[in-house]
């Protein structure tokens, strides 16, 4: 796992926790944050799945030389 894929899935966990906590208290304002907070965590995270992707790939074809 890479940096992005460990922060993203950071991100994603803290704001599933910020939408309950808002559900909990009846904020629509903190469930709306929350739920920002696991779109960027998922995007962060897809874009550290890439990078990972990538750099497999570059080490499978440096293998296979």
């Amino acid at each position: 796992m890479n940096e992005n894929q460990v922060k993203g899935a950071t991100k994603d966990i803290a704001g599933k926790v910020q939408q309950k906590f808002g559900e909990a208290i009846d904020s629509p304002e903190q469930q709306v944050k929350g739920v920002a907070k696991q779109v960027e965590g998922k995007t962060q995270k897809a874009v550290g799945d890439v990078q990972q992707a990538a750099e497999d790939a570059d080490k499978e074809s440096r293998q296979q030389r």
